[in-house]
């Protein structure tokens, strides 16, 4: 045998017990990550749009908070946690995460929709909306159309509407179907800090992905593009909530530029702007409470 061919040999052995080892870790992190899920009290509600599981804690005016991508009720909890001793805070799993069905086609105005339906089971009137990443086009098509229940409009590093009708997007604005499991997302996560901006252990908070992958399938397919394909039927202008932006410059995964491009369609929006922080915020939690704080007129317990 020749040496260039042992070499490959040896190259191929170390990967395959690299890809082995990976496998086992993330089996592991997948366990612990379901475990963790079982810490958060979580409720379902059988809708007209079939189930949608939900965290409902803290007592007062309500937040609904809005998660992002390869969220859930966990997601969406952990991001108004800070609240919970000022808010009620309804912390749902928006359609194809976390033990909520997809209805329809599963677009913005739906998922907006099956959110009115599930305050109506609750008994809430209205509610300020808390809108992450891809859960801003849901909260924005929320105060479209429902203002008389929507008290305030926060977008947290949220996605944006565009400034004026693109002539071309993204059918498709996500990871890939592929990538959309466990172990793929797993083995990726080393490169997290280089791609959005975020930690590596950011993917502990993320698994299981298996229990995520329709919503993040939907989210690429059908919640980011909305805006973009639907530009009309998003009358930003007309929009009469008042409205809460927070944004890093630093964010890798929602554009600041599209923040400052989009102002203007918003009236007389309270913006405001964070150095670093990156697509979490990472490092302003005070801040953002303040803000929330004086956004909403409660004053800081």
């Amino acid at each position: 045998m020749n040496f260039a061919l042992i070499i490959l040999f040896g190259v191929l052995f170390v990967i395959a017990v690299y890809l082995f080892v990976q496998a086992i870790r993330c089996g592991i992190a997948v366990k612990e990550g379901e475990k963790r899920l079982l810490s958060y009290n979580a409720r379902t509600a059988d809708l007209s749009y079939g189930k949608m599981t939900y965290v409902d804690e803290g007592n007062g005016e309500a937040i609904l908070s809005v998660h992002g991508i390869f969220g859930g009720y966990d997601q969406a909890f952990d991001t108004c946690k800070d609240f919970a001793s000022d808010f009620r805070i309804i912390a749902p799993s928006r359609f194809g995460y976390l033990g909520s069905d997809i209805s329809g086609k599963g677009t913005p105005a739906e998922q907006a929709a099956a959110y009115a339906e599930l305050l109506d089971k609750l008994g809430i009137e209205k509610v300020y909306l808390l809108a992450t990443s891809a859960g801003g086009s849901v909260a924005i098509r929320f105060a479209l159309d429902f203002p008389e229940r929507t008290k305030g409009l926060i977008l947290y590093c949220s996605a944006m509407p565009f400034p004026e009708k693109p002539e071309t997007f993204a059918e498709y604005a996500g990871p890939p179907e592929f990538l959309c499991n466990d172990y793929a997302m797993f083995l990726i996560s080393p490169l997290f800090k280089a791609i959005m901006g975020m930690e590596p252990s950011t993917i502990y908070g993320m698994l299981p992905i298996s229990e995520r992958k329709g919503g993040a399938v939907l989210d690429a397919g059908v919640t980011n593009p909305d805006m973009a394909r639907n530009f009309d039927d998003y009358k930003i202008e007309e929009m009469q909530v008042p409205t809460l932006i927070l944004h890093a410059k630093d964010d890798k995964l929602a554009s600041y530029k599209d923040v400052e491009n989009a102002l203007g369609r918003f009236q007389n929006p309270t913006f405001i702007s964070f150095e670093t922080g990156g697509h979490l915020m990472t490092g302003h939690s005070e801040e953002v409470k303040k803000a929330v704080l004086d956004f909403t007129g409660k004053p800081k317990s």
